[in-house]
């Protein structure tokens, strides 16, 4: 008989939770949590239907049940990721660096957890539970199943970028849309009319918000979008932007998603024998180290990664002390950051 995979229900017991209270009511984990809290008017039907819902599974609402518990002096940084990428990736250092650097005055020290798949819940969970007294979690790809489960655990959560499914936790992102815009808004400025794309993963909240930003910003001037795909590695750009030029060869800008897939673009025009900016304008995303090294130098959007990470800190920092109820979500703006390539 083949063995069943542990899950993060079974380590931690079988009390309902909120997510469990939003399935039977049919709404979502942020209504229940406005229905309970009283913090934002929903319908008579959608009130009465979570009503029921917690009367009939039992739900007893905790308020900051962890200020009860012992501190331990520990916020987890759960990482759901199977990736060797995601590991070598500056965004991730910078980002954990920013969240130590605000834990550090509080008494507070990062503890790192990597979750690759769903057999290491379970251990995750129980070190959860005992050991730490927060979760920063970040999840990078789909709707991770990991998130409505932490509801469990009853620790406070914070969420590196907005999630794909909506959850009640609430969760520190940047303006991925919004630099996305003022990146097209920028080189239609300067005259271009045939703009393309490179596009990151469809999976990831970050690549859909950017994608769109560039999409609506272009579309709103009657121009039509020519798009590719990657992976955010630089391989996958160099590859996006030879496909972008076969199908318009005379495409004279490209905004892409981030710094290291347009490093790859650049190496594609140059060998297509595309002078950068002059024949085609480049834009990347994130002000990585290498838009810097980049021949021309990267235009980019900086998004400040440092701050994120330094923000979720402070706001679970906040919900362990309880002084922000239920958690408010943040989102902190982009900057276009103008160089040689567009």
């Amino acid at each position: 008989m083949e063995e069943s995979v542990p899950t993060l229900a079974d380590a931690v017991g079988s009390q309902p939770t909120l997510a469990d209270v939003a399935r039977s009511a049919g709404v979502s984990t942020a209504t229940v949590s406005r229905v309970l809290t009283g913090s934002a008017r929903v319908s008579e039907e959608t009130n009465r239907r979570v009503q029921e819902a917690v009367s009939k599974l039992g739900y007893v609402r905790r308020r900051a049940p962890w200020t009860h518990r012992p501190e331990t002096g520990s916020i987890a940084a759960i990482i759901t990721e199977s990736s060797e990428r995601f590991f070598s990736d500056p965004f991730f250092a910078r980002l954990f660096h920013g969240a130590s650097g605000a834990l550090a005055p509080a008494g507070h020290q990062l503890v790192f957890v990597a979750v690759r798949d769903r057999s290491e819940y379970a251990a995750a969970a129980r070190f959860v539970r005992r050991g730490v007294d927060g979760v920063l979690l970040v999840s990078s790809h789909g709707p991770d199943p990991l998130m409505p489960l932490l509801d469990t655990a009853r620790v406070p959560t914070v969420l590196c970028g907005r999630p794909l499914a909506e959850h009640g936790a609430p969760y520190v992102d940047t303006d991925n849309y919004g630099g996305a815009q003022a990146a097209v808004y920028h080189l239609l400025a300067a005259g271009r009319q045939r703009i393309g794309t490179i596009a990151g993963p469809s999976d990831m909240a970050a690549s859909q918000d950017r994608l769109r930003g560039f999409t609506e910003a272009l579309t709103a001037t009657g121009l039509e979008p020519v798009a590719d795909l990657g992976d955010f590695s630089l391989e996958s750009g160099e590859r996006a932007m030879t496909r972008l030029l076969r199908r318009r060869p005379d495409l004279d800008a490209v905004f892409v998603a981030s710094d290291l897939m347009a490093a790859g673009a650049l190496r594609a025009l140059r060998r297509a024998g595309r002078r950068v900016p002059d024949d085609v304008a480049v834009i990347g995303f994130d002000d990585d180290p290498v838009a810097q090294h980049t021949h021309p130098p990267l235009s980019t959007v900086r998004q400040p990664v440092e701050e994120q990470g330094a923000t979720m800190a402070r706001h679970v920092l906040a919900l362990i002390e309880n002084r922000t109820g239920p958690g408010r979500s943040t989102l902190l703006p982009t900057t276009l950051i103008r160089r040689e390539s567009a």
